[in-house]
């Protein structure tokens, strides 16, 4: 492609980034979206954005379809490229956006894997034996009390946290957005013995919460492979993540509560549609005590 196309898109994701303080993740990933299509435009000859045409995004996404990839990620690719022209249109680059009207090819979606509430009762309720491990009941108490996502239990600063009013302050959720979220005794109490041990951070001016035996910030992989480890002492035969607990935070809660509204506040999710995947979940619940305890659930022989 031509510089001036190369350069435009190096101005979009850099008013992802400054003017609408999208993650460095979020701007990696519609950067990598990108690109795809630049390698698209490249191999059939479309020197500048507004030669694209809706037919080429189609064809784009054909490929990309046939090469495997769900519905979720071809989505989310249009979604970068329907982005990225408006950012065109609106600085008078282009007067088109040929991915407007393109859609992904439709998949069935698929429900959250949860843990049952004496599952995750046996995953937590058991002794540390070690200070790391010790840390790591905290981390994960965190994750089930306060439905937090694993970037959020990463970017953990010690001041955001207030153990006497038992609520943290999630600074910078997805999109960028703040909430306030409860935490439970179970919560307090490992948080309370973890900070005891918890070393000095190398860095003054990094107040991380969670953090190594030398006192840095602890990584994304790390929390994940510690999870794993954890499960694998506790003889867990279930392959449980850390959003996993947080999908089970959020089934327990709307099954006792039935307030979709507050779940999603919990959660953070910007659209309601997102939060109803867990009344599913929660119906799925109920068809299994329909089945198990109605008198003419079932067949008679």
């Amino acid at each position: 492609m031509q510089v001036l196309a190369q350069q435009q898109l190096l101005d979009f994701l850099q008013q992802l980034k400054i003017e609408k303080r999208a993650s460095e993740h979020t701007v990696k990933s519609y950067q990598r979206d990108l690109q795809r299509l630049v390698a698209y435009c490249e191999q059939h000859n479309v020197d500048c954005w507004s030669d694209l045409s809706s037919t080429d995004v189609l064809k784009h996404i054909a490929e990309r379809h046939r090469l495997g990839l769900s519905s979720t990620s071809l989505q989310r690719e249009l979604s970068a490229s329907r982005s990225f022209y408006l950012f065109l249109m609106k600085t008078g680059q282009t007067d088109i956006n040929p991915a407007l009207h393109v859609k992904a090819p439709k998949q069935a979606r698929k429900l959250p894997k949860t843990l049952d509430v004496d599952q995750v009762s046996a995953l937590l309720d058991a002794d540390a034996n070690s200070i790391l491990e010790v840390r790591d009941v905290a981390m994960f108490e965190l994750f089930y009390s306060s439905g937090l996502r694993l970037s959020e239990l990463h970017e953990l600063n010690v001041e955001d946290i207030d153990l006497h009013d038992k609520q943290l302050k999630v600074v910078k959720g997805k999109g960028g957005k703040s909430r306030l979220l409860p935490v439970g005794a179970k919560a307090i109490s490992a948080l309370q013995a973890w900070l005891k041990v918890r070393p000095p951070a190398i860095e003054m001016q990094d107040n991380a919460v969670f953090t190594s035996v030398k006192g840095k910030r602890l990584g994304n992989r790390s929390i994940q492979l510690r999870l794993k480890q954890w499960c694998i002492k506790k003889g867990v035969t279930e392959a449980v993540h850390p959003h996993m607990l947080r999908h089970s935070f959020a089934s327990h809660l709307l099954e006792a509560s039935q307030d979709l509204r507050g779940v999603q506040e919990l959660l953070g999710h910007e659209n309601i549609s997102t939060t109803q995947i867990y009344t599913h979940l929660d119906f799925q619940h109920l068809a299994e005590v329909y089945d198990q305890a109605h008198p003419r659930a079932k067949k008679t022989s």
